[in-house]
């Protein structure tokens, strides 16, 4: 764009801390600039040059602020995102998109009439692990794929006091939390499924949000399942692939979110990396030969999704997360509901 391109960040809370700022603070073309703080001035301690607002209406009055990044709790981000294109800025919203897809259908129609980018920031199409199946896939190293099976589990059992994703409301639960970014890595990988079958529950003591589930995503020759849970103490596979010609079996996490969280960034050497014993397993048939080994785990990226958005921006290449996916997620999340709660599975309708 041949300059600095100002970002202001709405919110800092975990999402901003962790899967925002450091990001954007990677990129040389941008530059954080402004963060809407309500009640503290926390984001100076580790970014001094950041000015800190109290509104965003502040923060979109100022003409030098080119792309606004939202951050805020899911039911929020309809009405920040459409103030925030109204005012002609550049908009990221953190996943999930909106609360609902007609929600998410007005903002794209809005960023259109104002010739800005609308983009989500559905950062695990850039996990190390996800980055290795797709080019297993894209290599067709287990034949036809049959069945593909994404876990995204966790161990508390316990409710978090006061964490508004743990209390029943618009856009809260692990469904809209985690099932996000399992249903956008199937959508890549695979389109747009026929049918959805969903088991959606509440397992805790106390809990009043959804905070287990199972979907069965349906294509032509091929079953799709992702489940996440939050009483999964032993851990189960990762990723769980069979073909007609081998499987893929990988445990453990991408090493990203950890690394951010103790304050790591994208520029230091070796940035998502993951440990050998983390490999995935892979048995198959190559061209007629019999192999098992592991697979070297593709390095995760984090801050691609910015870099992508800087070269939509300039027009130098197309917008990796385009709007109508991250819709078409929260419209498959929509269909899962109605599948729960009519206990039967429901075509895909748009």
């Amino acid at each position: 764009m041949g300059k600095e391109i100002n970002v202001g960040l709405v919110g800092y809370g975990s999402a901003a801390r962790v899967f925002h700022a450091p990001l954007i603070q990677a990129v040389p073309e941008l530059r954080l600039k402004t963060v809407v703080e309500r009640h503290s001035n926390e984001s100076q301690t580790r970014y001094p040059d950041v000015e800190v607002v109290r509104h965003i209406e502040t923060l979109l009055e100022d003409s030098a602020i080119d792309v606004v990044v939202i951050t805020t709790p899911n039911a929020s981000h309809f009405d920040l995102a459409q103030k925030s294109l109204l005012a002609g800025k550049h908009v990221v919203v953190e996943k999930p998109f909106t609360a609902s897809s007609k929600q998410a259908q007005v903002l794209i129609k809005l960023a259109r009439q104002q010739g800005k980018i609308i983009s989500v920031n559905h950062n695990r199409r850039w996990d190390g692990d996800f980055l290795t199946v797709k080019r297993l896939l894209e290599n067709k190293l287990l034949g036809r794929l049959v069945e593909y099976e994404s876990h995204f589990d966790r161990f508390r059992n316990y409710i978090r006091p006061n964490a508004w994703k743990e209390k029943s409301g618009e856009g809260s639960g692990i469904l809209f939390d985690l099932g996000s970014h399992l249903i956008d890595q199937a959508q890549v990988l695979f389109g747009l499924p026929s049918m959805v079958t969903a088991d959606i529950r509440v397992q805790r003591d106390g809990g009043s949000a959804d905070d287990n589930f199972e979907l069965i995503l349906h294509y032509d020759q091929l079953k799709v399942t992702l489940k996440a849970g939050m009483l999964v103490r032993e851990p189960c596979p990762r990723f769980i692939l069979h073909g007609t010609e081998g499987s893929f079996i990988k445990y453990g996490y991408d090493p990203q979110e950890n690394a951010l969280k103790q304050g790591h960034t994208p520029l230091e050497v070796d940035w998502g990396t993951e440990p050998k014993e983390h490999w995935g397993n892979l048995i198959t048939q190559i061209q007629g030969l019999h192999f098992e080994g592991h697979i070297e785990t593709l390095p995760g990226c984090y801050q691609a999704y910015y870099e992508n958005l800087v070269h939509a921006m300039s027009g130098r290449a197309e917008l990796a997360v385009e709007p109508e996916e991250a819709r078409d997620t929260i419209r498959i999340i929509e269909l899962a509901v109605q599948s729960n709660e009519e206990k039967r599975t429901v075509p895909c309708t748009w």
